[in-house]
């Protein structure tokens, strides 16, 4: 802490702050708030809730708050809308259990305390309408085509006796079936999640408890309903005098989870990918340092005709960028028949240009008179390349190898290409691509694993990025 005291206070002028010192300290403030915001804004929103993260709330900590349910039910009469307060979490919550944790729930214990429209509206939310369905089904010996009804054709749903069966049945019964069947005038029922805002009603002035969708106290009016149900009209309320209870709610499920398997709406194992990404890491990067280097030491130390041509060569491919060699790429790795498989992402990119010429320029600084005098020791070749060259080479070395960690953890493109078809063998980057889809987005796992993916490069260059700076300050210089 002394050292880092002494360093941040610190001046240029005679033990005070002189213009110098302010555009100094300033553009490292500056540059800290460049990297650091953006971080914590993915941290912070990495423990936000779903349900947070979907109405696009602006507020820095991870918050709920306290929330009714809001059901739609189609009925013989219409449609209605209502809300219901005073559920417990798990039902409002219901779509974002896992099955272990619908599974704990008693639900026909629960249904059996809702009557009217709100056990409709529970029955579709919870999804027992299939079940019992089928309980239906078994126990009133209802023929079996009625399970795949929904799923015919309108020729061949016109071939069967539906009404027949629908007049078997009670009232309640056909309600079940109708709401399993989607038969006109029903639909499936709906239920979701309102924020519950206390208010003054702009008519009578009475404070009254009201369900909004979204709540923004900068705005000067929000919608809701009357959580009272007194009428159904939506009715726009002054933000003035409204409070809504808020508090502190991090999601440590968003890192759980996924990483346990037990995601919902993600069909990837998350520690899988971490797994296949650590492979791939590791074993690339030990191989672009044993071929780069091997090429970089017969660069620098040995003299033969096209040398200069083959460093041009090299230097040239910098200069390529990697997307106009994908179709090559892809059409190597599938003529080779490593697509679908994580070598497929490992060899093609073994050899780096850059990785090259950052070695071949440190190697030239090694005196070649070390190499002649083992070879007057009869030291044979790979005993020079391994006993002396690499040794000497470490700094330049572990500057390549940290670069390579990152850039290969990083890595999308090359995946894409390599194992986009096998699911068993991706990547941390590409499982981070499938949690959001064309009907499912699942923005609160994304961020939570966006920021697991940050940590070991992040952990990489804070403890060895003076391997880097030395690694690269010692290249080119002889």
């Amino acid at each position: 802490m002394s050292g880092a005291r002494a360093f941040l206070t610190r001046t240029h002028g005679r033990g005070r702050l002189s213009w110098v010192d302010w555009v100094t300290y300033g553009y490292l403030i500056f540059g800290f708030l460049i990297i650091f915001l953006p971080v914590s804004w993915i941290a912070l929103n990495s423990v936000k809730s779903s349900f947070q993260l979907e109405k696009q709330d602006l507020s820095i900590l991870p918050s709920d708050f306290e929330r009714v349910a809001r059901a739609t039910v189609f009925g013989p009469d219409g449609r209605r809308i209502f809300v219901i307060p005073d559920q417990p979490d798990w039902v409002l919550n219901w779509g974002d259990l896992s099955d272990e944790e619908q599974a704990a729930q008693d639900v026909d214990a629960y249904l059996a305390t809702q009557d009217g429209d709100t056990f409709y509206a529970m029955r579709s939310h919870l999804g027992r309408v299939p079940a019992l369905t089928r309980a239906l089904i078994a126990a009133k010996g209802l023929p079996a085509w009625l399970l795949r009804y929904p799923t015919m054709s309108p020729a061949v749903q016109a071939e069967q006796d539906l009404a027949g069966v629908l007049a078997q049945l009670d009232a309640e019964e056909t309600r079940l079936l109708s709401e399993f069947l989607a038969l006109d005038p029903f639909e499936p029922n709906r239920l979701v999640s309102q924020i519950l805002v206390t208010a003054p009603d702009p008519e009578t002035g009475e404070t009254t408890r009201w369900a909004a969708p979204t709540f923004d106290p900068t705005r000067d009016i929000f919608a809701a309903r009357r959580v009272d149900n007194s009428t159904d009209a939506v009715v726009r309320v002054p933000t003035e005098g409204a409070t809504a209870v808020r508090t502190v709610d991090p999601s440590w499920g968003n890192y759980f989870e996924p990483l346990t398997g037990r995601a919902f709406g993600v069909n990837v194992d998350f520690a899988a990918c971490f797994t296949n990404s650590v492979i791939v890491t590791v074993i690339a990067t030990l191989l672009t340092l044993l071929i780069n280097s091997m090429a970089a030491f017969s660069l620098s130390k040995y003299q033969f005709k096209g040398q200069t041509l083959f460093f041009v060569v090299i230097l040239a491919t910098l200069m390529v960028p990697p997307t106009i060699t994908l179709v090559g790429v892809f059409k190597a790795i599938n003529a080779t028949g490593l697509s679908g498989s994580i070598w497929g992402v490992i060899i093609p990119g073994a050899a780096t240009p850059a990785g090259v010429f950052l070695l071949r320029q440190y190697m030239l600084t090694i005196p070649d008179e070390l190499l002649e005098a083992a070879r007057m020791d009869a030291a044979s070749e790979w005993k020079i390349y391994w006993k002396i060259i690499l040794p000497l080479a470490l700094p330049a070395l572990a500057a390549l190898g940290i670069l390579s960690v990152i850039w290969r953890w990083n890595d999308l493109i090359l995946p894409m290409v390599a194992i986009a078809t096998t699911k068993e063998a991706y990547t941390i980057q590409l499982c981070l691509l499938e949690f959001r889809g064309e009907h499912l987005s699942q923005e609160h796992y994304r961020l939570a694993m966006t920021v697991v993916s940050l940590i070991p490069t992040t952990l990489v260059f804070v403890f060895l990025q003076k391997y880097i700076t030395t690694g690269i300050a010692n290249t080119g210089g002889k």
